[in-house]
């Protein structure tokens, strides 16, 4: 069956600190690349399933994502400048800065490594002619995977060693790379099952080995708030530029089947995944040669250090029984984060669907991430007298009527604009809501069953997001999800005000009085 070439948008990636004036025109010139390409005579097709169709005429809606990303990319910088993480330069001691590029230079790899294959899941999946169906089963494997690995993750890090884990995260992942280019089902979902056990890994020995490593060097605690500071700060730019490296890739030659091959294929979706392999390459020796291993503080213990699974759950129940509250907060928080996940699944076949040609998910996928990005640093700047519970509630109504406009589309105009209008505002509240919740959080959840509270917390979330994903498998009706994420994220509307009206102190009366 012949492949023809995708048009897709050629794109740069730009670094901090002069983000704003480097960003900016390689954002113009990719959005003039974008133009030389759509001139050409090439033809798009969403799948090898479907037939080719003539790209649209270019205009100002055909040019949509191109035309939204300069200015969101504009704001993107001047809000990122605004709340950049700064440090006074004489309370930082010797050693820091070598700790700080050591840690940032491997979180940047690791994580760019991950960011690259988001816009292209989907797709790769859909181009190979896998069904919706098939393709939501492996969605669940890969998140059935990251839930049950996630529950011990933690202990096994601390027993076997951070650095150690750090290196099996850049192996597993860079695994499960490698079966994106075998069209066998079997082989995919080992590649989902893979990828799920390695963004556990990266969500959590990363973080502890910094941790550490800082408290091991002796740096002052004030310096731990800063280097959480930065890198948030490197995640997003690593976000905003993997998109656009991965549109890069992507663009450059069309899928193609290996000669005398029924199942290996390259180029096309399947090269943000090599790029992906490559920078896990290159992360591996970086954290060999230049991270010192550490432990836990139960390291050696063995099989006691993963027994410290169940006494931090049991520690959670209890935690969850003392005060009504810490649970409530945990079904806000599965209501919002389950809705967030199932999106990350939809959104590709959403936007395909009403487009004429193939939508460019490289700049979509960075154009997220910009709204996350401006949504996070629009909450860091909020007056610190307004309590982070009272912007909770504002932030997921906003997000309900995001998600209930995407439903109203699909279910009369089909507008391409308005969806990814607002899957934007949806993204913008995203970004605003984690450090607001983390902040709630923080305050809410006793310290002491910190761990097993947020693990008791994942169980809801990844129940809810399999089991929307799993009703999305026999369902004819493509606007069903949006019906499911909408009834869950307006309950959260309600469990918001509840929340704020039972704080404690700061938190205003107490839960005796409710």
């Amino acid at each position: 069956m012949p492949v023809l070439p995708l048009r897709r948008l050629p794109l740069a990636r730009a670094r901090n600190p002069l983000a704003a004036c480097i960003v900016v025109g390689a954002a113009w010139a990719s959005t003039h690349g974008w133009r030389l390409l759509g001139s050409k005579d090439t033809r798009s097709s969403r799948s090898l399933l479907h037939v080719s169709v003539e790209p649209p005429e270019q205009s100002l809606l055909g040019d949509l994502y191109t035309a939204t990303s300069l200015p969101l990319l504009a704001v993107t910088c001047v809000l990122g400048w605004l709340t950049r993480p700064t440090a006074d330069a004489e309370q930082v001691p010797k050693g820091f800065q070598q700790f700080q590029f050591q840690y940032l230079l491997v979180w940047f790899l690791a994580i760019t490594a991950d960011w690259l294959q988001g816009p292209y899941v989907y797709e790769l999946y859909a181009s190979y002619g896998w069904s919706k169906a098939d393709i939501a089963r492996l969605f669940v494997a890969g998140f059935a995977s990251s839930m049950l690995t996630g529950t011990f993750i933690g202990s096994v890090a601390d027993a076997w060693g951070r650095k150690f884990c750090a290196i099996l995260y850049c192996i597993l992942y860079g695994l499960a790379c490698l079966t994106k280019h075998v069209n066998v089902y079997g082989v995919l979902m080992l590649g989902r099952l893979l990828g799920g056990a390695a963004t556990s890994l990266l969500f959590s020995t990363f973080e502890c080995w910094m941790v550490g490593e800082h408290k091991r060097c002796g740096f002052p605690d004030g310096l731990l708030r800063y280097m959480f500071g930065l890198m948030f700060f490197v995640q997003y730019l690593a976000a905003i530029g993997a998109g656009w490296l991965a549109q890069l890739a992507a663009s450059s030659m069309p899928l193609t089947q290996v000669a005398d091959s029924d199942a290996l294929w390259y180029g096309g979706s399947t090269l943000p995944f090599d790029l992906s392999l490559a920078f896990l390459l290159t992360a591996m020796p970086a954290i060999y040669f230049m991270w010192q291993e550490n432990y836990g503080e139960r390291r050696g213990e063995g099989v006691a250090g993963l027994s410290q699974v169940a006494l931090s759950f049991q520690a959670g129940c209890d935690a969850l029984a003392s005060d009504w509250r810490v649970p409530l907060l945990g079904l806000a928080v599965a209501a919002f984060e389950s809705s967030m996940y199932v999106f990350v699944f939809n959104w590709t076949p959403a936007l395909d669907g009403c487009s004429a040609g193939t939508p460019p998910h490289g700049l979509i996928f960075s154009a997220f991430m910009m709204a996350c990005m401006c949504g996070s640093s629009l909450f860091n700047l909020l007056d610190a007298s307004i309590a982070p519970i009272k912007a909770l509630w504002p932030v997921c109504l906003l997000a309900a009527g995001a998600l209930a406009t995407v439903a109203s589309s699909l279910f009369t105009t089909s507008s391409e604009a308005l969806i990814f209008f607002s899957f934007l505002a949806f993204e913008a509240c995203v970004g605003a809501y984690f450090p607001c919740v983390s902040t709630v959080k923080s305050e809410l959840v006793p310290e002491e069953a910190r761990a097993g509270v947020y693990n008791v917390y994942r169980v809801p979330l990844n129940m809810c997001v399999v089991l929307l994903l799993l009703a999305d498998l026999e369902s004819p009706n493509r606007i069903s999800w949006w019906d499911d994420v909408e009834d869950i994220i307006c309950d959260l509307q309600h469990i918001a005000p509840v929340l704020s009206a039972g704080r404690h102190d700061a938190w205003g009366g107490t839960a005796e009085d409710q």
